[in-house]
């Protein structure tokens, strides 16, 4: 399954990827809504082989999940691989620059299931598709909105 989106930035590239690339900014939100992220790697500045272990409670359970950085090419891809037990995937961030102070964001998201259950849980969101696309598209809208207030803060 995948949700993809994009959106135009109001700040050049590369303030964009900086910002991307601020993985703390990451850790602190998923914290705050009540994950526990404990960070695996011993890079002193962003890059690939970046690995996080996050756990978190979705419908009831317990969840683990693992990030790793796969591929990072300054200032215009990201992209994190994730991984848990039962479901598989990738969140790709692509950016294009359209001039010297605008920038075009695009990020796709795809998961697999590795296990029956898993399966039966892609099925269920395959039916709400058209709800969750807009959601997304509203998280990736908001995300490059904040990418926008931290480079109007440092200008």
């Amino acid at each position: 399954m995948q949700f993809s989106a994009q959106q135009d930035v109001e700040a050049p590239i590369e303030a964009v990827f900086e910002s991307m690339a601020t993985f703390e900014i990451y850790e602190r939100a998923a914290m705050r809504r009540g994950a526990d992220v404990r960070r695996n790697d011993t890079l002193a500045i962003p890059g690939a082989g970046a690995q996080w272990d996050v756990r978190f409670m979705l419908r009831g359970k317990q969840r683990d999940l693992a990030l790793e950085v796969i591929s990072f090419i300054p200032p215009t891809e990201l992209v994190v691989s994730l991984n848990s037990k039962n479901i598989t995937g990738t969140v790709r961030c692509e950016l294009f620059a359209l001039s010297k102070t605008r920038t075009r964001l695009m990020v796709a998201t795809e998961i697999r299931p590795l296990t029956l259950p898993a399966r039966l849980l892609v099925q269920s969101l395959k039916l709400t598709k058209s709800t969750l696309s807009q959601k997304y598209q509203t998280r990736i809208a908001d995300f490059a909105a904040e990418i926008e207030t931290r480079y109007g803060d440092t200008v």
